[in-house]
């Protein structure tokens, strides 16, 4: 039987496909190629905003008018943070939630079998343990996205993820390792370490991110280590040292911000000011001489004045971000900031997110073109010609590389040229 997917938000959800791919792939379904008519049709949901709740939906209404007789699949964040309204959803056949993914496929056969809608959405307990979901095939992938961490202790006052993800809970450290040795094994060279809540990990297993990090950098054949979204205030001065001590660790970070303006920090109920952010970049930066930043952040956040958003514009200047993710909020229902005075229109945060995407994207450009005549590594991913790859650096710079006698997967020398706008002109060293 040919299934398909369809993912929404972030590189977790994105790891969890992966590993829901080859669960199935492995019990008799093979992947339907873009244009094919599937069986299965299986949404990935992410619940961060209306806009992605609505997006499920609308994805499972194609799929049924496309094959009628199809199976319709709902899971992950938007059935387990808002379960009543997920099983309204008439467009799906079976609704699970982020919670026991493995038992997906059983109830999947089941519905098959019998063609009685399911509607299977386990609550998440304070005893949860984390899920251990098969590797990711990583088909197409030079970089092995892992997940190490699930679920967010924290209660931000704009964010639904702890309903829908629970608790923290981390990955055992062998088991990282044992993957680890097998990815390797396979040719990777990179890692990429992903959590809901990433710099939590170790917090229920009596270990830390920086012990999981130096462990994994002894594994023979891993030379980069790339980390997640982190958030500012739990990289203390001892976990930057260790985590500095770590040659093969990506000097590459994506620090939480959400506002640069302390004052719509508070109302978020973010635990850090700006001041404090600024002083962990300081660190960071004298820790990692080479260091970038990227970060997310939230505009039209319930009370955000003109003042308070143009803080945010200097802060992004200030800083120097590589890259930032703008988006404008989305009231959460249950969610503390739900019912918070002085929501701003919809038109006003259209604007603030066009306004500052720009500043950023203006950033970007600065902080790519001081790199400029600098000798990097580059990661060789993706060939868009003879002899021609589209990469990164540790540092996270998308570079296009004309590099003979190499090939994908590989890790080149090279010295960084021109900027186009989005991709760095690199020269093999070698």
């Amino acid at each position: 039987m040919k299934i398909a997917f369809y993912t929404l938000g972030c590189k977790v959800n994105q790891n969890e496909t992966g590993a829901l791919m080859q669960l199935f792939c492995e019990n008799g379904f093979s992947l339907a190629a873009p244009t094919e008519e599937a069986d299965v049709y299986v949404v990935n949901s992410c619940t961060v905003t209306s806009g992605g709740d609505k997006k499920s939906r609308q994805w499972l209404r194609r799929a049924k008018r496309q094959n009628p007789e199809a199976v319709t699949v709902l899971t992950g964040c938007y059935p387990q943070a808002f379960p009543e309204e997920a099983a309204g959803a008439t467009e799906a056949d079976v609704i699970t939630g982020s919670k026991n993914r493995a038992h997906l496929l059983d109830d999947v056969l089941q519905f098959l079998q019998t063609r009685e809608r399911i509607v299977d959405i386990a609550p998440h307990q304070q005893k949860d343990l984390f899920e251990e979901l098969p590797m990711e095939a990583l088909a197409g992938h030079t970089r092995a996205f892992m997940k190490i961490e699930d679920g967010c202790n924290r209660r931000c006052a704009y964010c639904v993820i702890p309903r829908a993800r629970g608790n923290v809970r981390s990955r055992q450290e062998e088991n990282v390792l044992k993957e680890l040795a097998i990815l390797s094994k396979a040719g990777y060279r990179e890692v990429v370490f992903s959590g809901i809540n990433l710099s939590s990990y170790g917090q229920d297993i009596q270990s830390s991110l920086w012990h999981i990090v130096q462990r994994a950098s002894q594994i023979d054949g891993i030379e980069r280590i790339r980390l997640g979204s982190l958030e500012p205030d739990l990289l203390d001065d001892y976990c930057i040292q260790q985590l500095a001590a770590v040659p093969e660790l990506c000097p590459q970070f994506h620090l939480s911000l959400q506002s640069g303006c302390t004052a719509t920090l508070r109302r978020m109920r973010r635990v850090y000011t700006t001041d404090e952010y600024r002083s962990v970049v300081q660190k960071l930066r004298k820790a990692f001489p080479s260091a970038t930043f990227t970060t997310d952040i939230i505009v039209g956040f319930p009370g955000e004045t003109d003042a308070e958003f143009a803080e945010t514009i200097a802060f992004v200047h200030e800083i120097g971000f590589l890259k930032v993710h703008v988006f404008s909020y989305s009231r959460r229902f249950g969610t503390p900031a739900y019912d918070m005075p002085n929501q701003i229109d919809e038109s006003i945060k259209a604007e603030r997110n066009h306004i500052l995407q720009k500043e950023a994207d203006s950033v970007r450009r600065r902080i790519i073109e001081e790199r400029k005549g600098q000798s990097v590594d580059v990661l060789l991913e993706k060939p868009v010609a003879k002899d021609r790859y589209t990469g990164y650096t540790k540092e996270y710079i998308p570079v296009l590389i004309h590099a003979p006698g190499h090939k994908q997967g590989e890790i080149v020398c090279a010295q960084l040229g021109s900027f186009d706008g989005e991709r760095c002109l690199a020269i093999p060293l070698d």
